[in-house]
């Protein structure tokens, strides 16, 4: 907190005034944060004083509210030129970003709580930048850093409000912007270290050096079966991988995880065993969940989904496909594996949902042309069931496919949705 007022008191940001007749003072709060690293880590304890933004009155408090920023589609294309051309990348931020912007309004706040100035406690705050929280402050910033960008003689992409440009060819300098977060990229390193320094001088920086992580990314490769990471014990590594293979029994939600994982115990390397890792502390942090069978149900019969993430697999190009049945609404048989939807045909003729309509429509009707003859006879093994009854297919869309969770990785929201969704849910 005492950071945080010396960083407000030396940026100039309000004065202290009279209560003025007529306004309406805004109040403010502490707000306490934990920053983390991408392993969560804890780097920073922040303190953050914030404007009670919601009472402002719009004409009387604030105007304009609007401030842009980059596209995530923007973001991915500036990593996709740097990585083509070979381009370092930097990471940078703006401290205390929000207060930098300067007010066109007349605005008043109270005094912060635990920094009421002994003597003027009637006195009230007079703002002459911005504090968070404030509606108009992220506007307020915004005209600040691109009026600071153009005086440093960069340009602003007609298309992209958020990417701004500096020099040619090798000189070239591109910087994106999102809010406070600054993405450096261009040829030549020396370019990027004077731009540092010029911002620097204009605002209080953290230079992050290489970007690794940023707005929640976090640039990793997939796990190659071929790496130059050291060795580890191959025998331990199986172990694990067999005790979470045995767990696999009772939560079909590390079904993917651990298949994936599986791949590489012929030749285990640090890598591998920090996923594995990563995936036990998982295990650890759900160890109370697992498979719940009820006697209600919306689902009748055998139901079966099935999916496959088409060569997905980078090391060898193959497919990983995924099937998980239920038995009135309750999860009797999955699997992940490298293998095609014709190995989900039961005996009895259950439903069996798919995502794919082109996979659909072949197996339906025995239409062989240039795009499907490559296909393998055994391939048409689920015609031969639908043609006896031994399997009916319906199409699924991908936000209802529960198979996904068989194949690939997915966002923590659908993950989870979709975990409680084929019956893993916390026991108590």
């Amino acid at each position: 907190m005492v950071e945080e007022m010396a960083s407000i008191e030396q940026n100039k940001t309000w004065s202290l005034v009279d209560r003025p007749a007529g306004h309406r003072p805004i109040g403010l709060k502490w707000v306490f944060k934990l920053k983390r690293d991408e392993h969560g880590n804890v780097v920073k304890h922040k303190a953050r004083l914030v404007a009670k933004g919601y009472v402002q009155r719009q004409g009387i408090d604030y105007e304009e509210v609007f401030a842009p920023v980059a596209r995530m589609e923007s973001v991915r294309v500036l990593l996709a030129v740097a990585a083509q051309r070979g381009w370092a990348v930097h990471h940078m931020d703006v401290k205390s970003a929000f207060l930098n912007g300067e007010l066109a309004e007349e605005v008043y706040v109270v005094q912060p709580p635990g920094f009421i100035a002994a003597g003027h406690e009637d006195k009230v705050l007079r703002l002459h930048k911005a504090l968070y929280g404030l509606r108009q402050a992220p506007r307020a910033w915004n005209a600040k850093l691109d009026m600071s960008l153009k005086k440093l003689g960069f340009a602003k992409s007609e298309c992209e409000p958020g990417l701004y440009t500096r020099g040619k060819l090798q000189s070239r300098l591109v910087v994106g912007i999102y809010v406070d977060d600054l993405i450096i990229t261009g040829e030549s390193t020396g370019e990027i270290d004077e731009f540092k320094q010029e911002m620097k001088s204009l605002f209080r920086m953290s230079d992050l050096g290489g970007l690794t992580y940023y707005l929640g990314i976090e640039p990793k490769p997939k796990l190659k079966k071929v790496g130059t990471a050291p060795k580890v014990d191959a025998t331990e590594y199986r172990s694990m991988i067999g005790s979470l293979r045995y767990l696999m029994n009772t939560r079909p939600d590390l079904a993917f995880s651990v298949g994936y994982l599986s791949r590489f115990m012929e030749d285990p390397r640090q890598e591998h065993k920090d996923a594995v890792k990563h995936l036990l502390r998982y295990v650890a942090g759900t160890v109370d969940y697992g498979l719940v069978y009820s006697r209600n149900t919306v689902m009748p019969g055998l139901v079966g989904y099935s999916d496959s993430d088409m060569a997905g697999d980078d090391n060898d190009r193959k497919s990983t496909s995924g099937y998980i049945f239920f038995l009135d609404g309750n999860p009797v048989a999955w699997r992940h594996e490298h293998c095609s939807s014709s190995s989900c045909a039961k005996p009895n003729p259950p439903l069996l949902k798919m995502d794919n309509q082109s996979a659909i429509a072949l197996a339906k009707n025995p239409v062989h042309h240039d795009r499907s003859k490559h296909i393998d006879t055994k391939f048409h093994f689920i015609r031969e069931c639908m043609n006896s009854g031994a399997v009916h297919l319906m199409y699924t869309g991908t936000e209802e496919q529960l198979a996904d969770i068989l194949t690939k990785a997915l966002a923590k929201p659908k993950f989870e949705g979709f975990r409680e969704q084929i019956g893993v849910i916390k026991l108590h």
